[in-house]
């Protein structure tokens, strides 16, 4: 080690075979000495021996390191990043950037078009995405690229979920398709303009040929999943688009029609390296991943996984 001057972060982890983000603890508990070289952190080959040699008398290395679960990224004052998005796997994505980082997490609930549309004008950091594109079958991408054109990104999955209707226990009016909106007796309620289950049921409607002005209740909107669960559950309407989760926590019985990606998009700007190196280590990790799994109704295979990534 010691015929190189310096390591970066990635480098040493490499060495040590334990994750960025340990790394990064023992730079904030100041265990690790770093430098700087512009906006990257870089250790002294002398100060990671001493560090190896010092913790050689009671464990190995790479045992002392690994016992560090998490950590911090050293930064130079807290800086606020906006996340927008509804589903509740954001706030505990916030919990972890926050536990990992200096970074202060502040949360916006708009819709995904929506929120796109204020990443496009730079006014958010991390964008969760679920939109399906009629014409292809696909989630989320070919949106981005309209939208986001002129910018570079990385796109994230998250997890995926269920997407369906939301029908009364027992499903009294035997709901089970798209088509069966179509009934001037199945009242139904809906999501707001750029939400991702209103994008959702438009372009069903306009793959199976069913105008929107012949859905009793299509003009009555909610903001969220759970409101739309709850009108449901109430007997307010018969009918409510929306996901698994929301259904299980209101009692209500709900139709799965199609696995939705949930996905994150971050634009690959300077100021957002270590944002995006962040949040890649800790959709990665177990332990959010185990999290995330504790909670039921999520499929977290592809978390983590690069869907998309300009260059």
């Amino acid at each position: 080690m010691a015929k190189e001057l310096s390591y970066t972060i990635e480098e040493v982890s490499q060495l040590l075979k334990v994750s960025k983000l340990t790394i990064y603890d023992l730079v904030k508990k100041g265990e690790l000495t770093v430098f700087r070289v512009g906006r990257q952190m870089r250790i002294d080959a002398k100060d990671l021996n001493d560090y190896i040699q010092k913790h050689k008398t009671n464990q190995s290395t790479a045992s002392t390191v690994s016992t560090v679960e998490h950590s911090r990224i050293q930064t130079k004052g807290s800086h606020n990043i906006v996340i927008s998005g509804q589903d509740m796997v954001l706030d505990i994505l916030g919990k972890y950037i926050e536990k990992y980082s200096t970074y202060k997490t502040l949360r916006s609930y708009a819709g995904s078009l929506n929120s796109l549309i204020s990443m496009y004008n730079r006014e958010c950091d991390i964008v969760s995405l679920h939109m399906f594109d009629g014409d292809t079958g696909e989630y989320n991408l070919p949106y981005i690229k309209k939208i986001l054109v002129s910018y570079p990104y990385i796109l994230l999955n998250l997890v995926s979920r269920k997407a369906g209707l939301y029908v009364q226990k027992g499903n009294p009016l035997n709901i089970t398709s798209w088509t069966d909106l179509n009934q001037e007796h199945v009242k139904i309620i809906n999501r707001e303009k750029g939400s991702g289950a209103r994008i959702l049921l438009d372009e069903q409607l306009r793959i199976h040929n069913i105008s929107s002005k012949k859905i009793n209740g299509y003009e009555y909107e909610e903001t969220n999943h759970l409101s739309v669960a709850s009108a449901v559950s109430t007997g307010l309407v018969d009918v409510g688009v929306g996901i698994e989760k929301a259904a299980k926590i209101v009692g209500i019985d709900f139709i799965p029609l199609i696995t939705e990606r949930y996905d994150l998009v971050i634009l690959k700007t300077p100021e957002n390296e270590q944002l995006i190196s962040i949040v890649k280590e800790i959709l990665s990790s177990d332990t959010f991943q185990s999290e995330i799994n504790s909670l039921g109704d999520y499929d977290h295979a592809q978390t983590g996984s690069i869907i998309y990534e300009t260059f």
